[in-house]
This record gives C-alpha cells, structure tokens and sequence, in this order.
C-alpha cells in the first residue's frame, strides 16, 4: 500500500481503495458500454468479419474508458487524481493537445 501512496502522491489507504474501485469500475464498464454504441452504428459479429469487428471494439473501448475515468474520479470524488492521471496519460501517448485544450 505504501508504495502506491508514495507512487501516486496521496495520503490515505482510504485514497488508495477508491482509486483502484474507480480503475475497475471504469475498465468493465467501457467494455459494457462499447458494445452498444457499436451496435448503434450498425456493425456487429453478424453483420461484419470479427476481423473488423473485434479491432473497432478495442479501439472504440478507448476513449470510452478515458472520458468515464474521469467521470467516474469525479463521481467518487478524486477528480483531481484522475485529471492528472489522464494528463499525463495523454500527453505520453503524443496526444497531449487534448489535455491542453481542456486546460483552456
């Protein structure tokens, strides 16, 4: 527990639990949520190759899971770590102009 506290710069093993609930809660709910849209814009395992349609699934999970990690660090009330969190995720991944423009 210690190494994550000093890791990721808080105070509380309480910190420490939300911020691993909220990682969870977010990953299977941006596989759940994934599906649906994919569905809504027509593609599914019936009607394209899983071939296509396992690729889009990943790739649509991406942004999904960045937009409810912040939703849901919000929502549990770590906000700040999570803002922070996917600024510097952003800005790794050269996507950085994201995080800028948000900074506005």
């Amino acid at each position: 527990m210690s190494n994550f506290k000093q890791r990721w710069n808080i105070t509380s093993n309480w910190q420490v639990v939300v911020i691993l609930v909220v990682f969870a809660v977010t990953g299977s709910t941006s596989a759940l949520l994934s599906k649906p849209i994919l569905e809504f814009i027509g593609i599914t395992k019936d009607t394209v190759s899983g071939w296509i349609y396992y690729p889009l699934y990943f790739i649509l999970i991406f942004p999904v899971y960045q937009i409810l990690l912040v939703s849901f660090g919000f929502i549990f009330g770590q906000f700040k770590f999570f803002w922070a969190f996917e600024k510097k995720m952003l800005r790794s991944m050269k996507l950085g102009f994201i995080a800028d423009y948000f900074e506005k």
